[in-house]
């Protein structure tokens, strides 16, 4: 099973649920402090609500969500085959996640996109690589804007 990730900002973290809750007739998923998500089944969704106030309604991040590590290989070797460059990221923990993944380099109009599989289920959200300044889903994470820059700094990282 794969499914499209969205990650937004919200300005409410509380107020979002319960819209979100109701537009897609489920509950959350997963909640923690600033961070909620949600496994929509119809349509297939991840919807992952980052509060950072005063950006709300604004993009994140975008994913694809994937069933396994075998899956997130096979599309980055596609991907590279089709002139892509990307960024690894192995065993990482953000999001209250244990991740596998990889970032698309050089997207178009500077949107980060990242392909994931979950490994396991964090009590602690993550946080930055090795010298990386990101803080994983916090105002200080350089994904609160789509801009090109973004887009580079998610290769340092950050969230899914």
């Amino acid at each position: 099973m794969s499914r499209v990730q969205l990650a937004i900002n919200v300005d409410d973290l509380e107020a979002s649920i319960g819209f979100y809750s109701k537009l897609f007739a489920t509950e959350p998923a997963k909640v923690r402090p600033g961070y909620a998500n949600f496994a929509v089944v119809q349509p297939p969704l991840k919807l992952v609500l980052i509060e950072n106030p005063g950006r709300g309604g604004s993009l994140n991040h975008l994913g694809v969500e994937v069933e396994d590590v075998d899956t997130v290989d096979a599309i980055q070797s596609r991907l590279a085959q089709d002139g892509l460059a990307s960024v690894d990221e192995r065993g990482t923990v953000c999001c209250y996640a244990k991740q596998d993944k990889f970032w698309v380099q050089d997207t178009p109009n500077g949107e980060a996109w990242e392909v994931y599989t979950v490994l396991a289920d964090s009590a602690v959200a993550g946080g930055p690589a090795e010298g990386s300044d990101c803080g994983c889903g916090v105002a200080t994470d350089p994904l609160v804007d789509a801009s090109p820059a973004a887009a580079g700094a998610a290769s340092s990282g950050c969230c899914g």
